[in-house]
């Protein structure tokens, strides 16, 4: 299994991200993407969703440091040992990165991003989940 570092914003197929997620139940899935992705193009099984951008006005969340720090003292009543791992998902990949790295700016431990996102690349046809992400690997997930 893939070594999580503290430090460093890191990078997770989607196929990791998942089997970090079967053997530890103290990580954190975070679905970064807008409202209306996460409810109408689907999302992992478990994902909480806290948006990075989203609509009306599609700007950063001001407050998304703020929500993913309560829903790390959530679920940790010792934060002694560190925060638990967080993985952000978002569509492709991109997102995820600018959050990742505004946690470890603020000072947050053990970010992990989903390298390929939740639905991945276009492909030649200009069509995602065809080429990679969590739902082209065949991960569980489910849609409102």
């Amino acid at each position: 299994m893939k070594k999580i570092k503290k430090d460093v914003l890191n990078e997770l197929t989607p196929v990791e991200a998942y089997e970090i997620l079967e053997n530890n139940s103290k990580i954190i899935l975070v679905d970064i993407r807008a409202n209306m992705e996460f409810l109408f193009v689907g999302h992992p099984k478990g994902a909480i969703h806290v948006p990075w951008i989203d609509e009306p006005d599609w700007v950063v969340n001001e407050n998304f440091v703020k929500e993913i720090r309560q829903l790390i003292l959530g679920g940790v009543c010792d934060l002694s040992e560190g925060s638990p791992p967080i993985i952000l998902i978002c569509r492709s990949g991109k997102r995820s990165v600018d959050a990742g790295n505004a946690l470890l700016e603020a000072g947050l431990k053990n970010i992990c991003h989903v390298s390929e996102g939740f639905e991945g690349e276009l492909d030649s046809q200009h069509h995602r989940s065809s080429v990679g992400g969590w739902r082209y690997h065949g991960l569980p997930w489910e849609q409102c």
